[in-house]
């Protein structure tokens, strides 16, 4: 019996809605460390602090490996402002890639669009309710996390929520699949917010 050439066999099929290896997004920004405290700096003036927990999405920023991002933590930590505010502009201007951005309850409002992006950012998961769309009942977060894993997105978010908080709202399937595609960053510390 005749082997496969798998690789000849993907190529003929390139063209048609086969994707056997999504299509991963590779992030490697110099001297992110530097561009990061200058993001703090510039959004936040003296009041920037630094937190060692920055180290680690330094790390991500340095070299993601293809996998997204998870900033978690409790309020005031600097998760949104370095998610949704400065992570956009470093991955702008060294990676030429545009993030869509939005809060979980706009992913609610407007899933179909949002999930057909291929570089997102959501603030608050596990904050939105059950979407109920023309009758239709769906999590759009879930389906989210699916198409990422599925066509190599690079998802990033931000949530409050631990580890089986998460488990209890979207299930066993999304954080284990949330494991394969992302690098999840615990961000401790009191509150930054005065």
């Amino acid at each position: 019996m005749e082997q496969i050439d798998f690789k000849s066999a993907i190529e003929r099929l390139r063209d048609t809605t086969y994707k056997p290896l999504p299509d991963k997004v590779q992030i490697s920004i110099p001297n992110a460390e530097t561009h990061l405290k200058g993001g703090l700096k510039y959004f936040c003036g003296d009041a920037a602090k630094w937190n060692t927990d920055y180290e680690k999405i330094v790390q991500w920023l340095t070299d993601n490996k293809g996998k997204g991002l998870i900033l978690v933590g409790g309020c005031g930590v600097g998760k949104t402002l370095i998610g949704m505010r400065i992570i956009p502009l470093l991955l702008n201007h060294y990676c030429r890639k545009v993030v869509t951005i939005c809060t979980a309850n706009e992913l609610n409002k407007s899933p179909d669009e949002i999930i057909n992006r291929h570089v997102i950012y959501v603030d608050d998961v596990g904050t939105e309710d059950i979407s109920n769309i023309y009758g239709n009942k769906r999590v759009p977060f879930a389906e989210l996390v699916d198409a990422a894993e599925r066509d190599g997105k690079l998802l990033m978010f931000s949530t409050n929520l631990d580890e089986d908080h998460l488990k209890a709202k979207y299930g066993d399937r999304v954080i284990d699949r949330l494991h394969a595609i992302t690098r999840r960053v615990t961000i401790t510390g009191d509150s930054n917010r005065k």
